[in-house]
């Protein structure tokens, strides 16, 4: 099954709907600086999928905690 593709701005929506409050300006300079979702290019268009959306948001969570002394608790 072929994905859908989303533009930068669907992408942002996408995570935004989500509960993870993300810009398309903030998906540009990711894309730039590194550290943001994986994304394709189609001419001059950064494309995402959903998948890879997913996967990226829930690889920059952090473990579930119960209180803020478990910041630098090991894992």
């Amino acid at each position: 099954m072929t994905p859908q593709y989303l533009t930068r701005a669907e992408a942002a929506d996408y995570l935004t709907a989500r509960g993870l409050r993300v810009s398309k300006l903030t998906l540009q300079k990711w894309a730039t600086t590194g550290g943001g979702p994986q994304y394709r290019i189609f001419g001059t268009r950064a494309l995402y999928i959903a998948a890879d959306l997913d996967t990226w948001a829930v690889e920059k969570l952090s473990a579930p905690r119960r209180s803020t002394s478990e910041v630098g608790a090991a894992a």
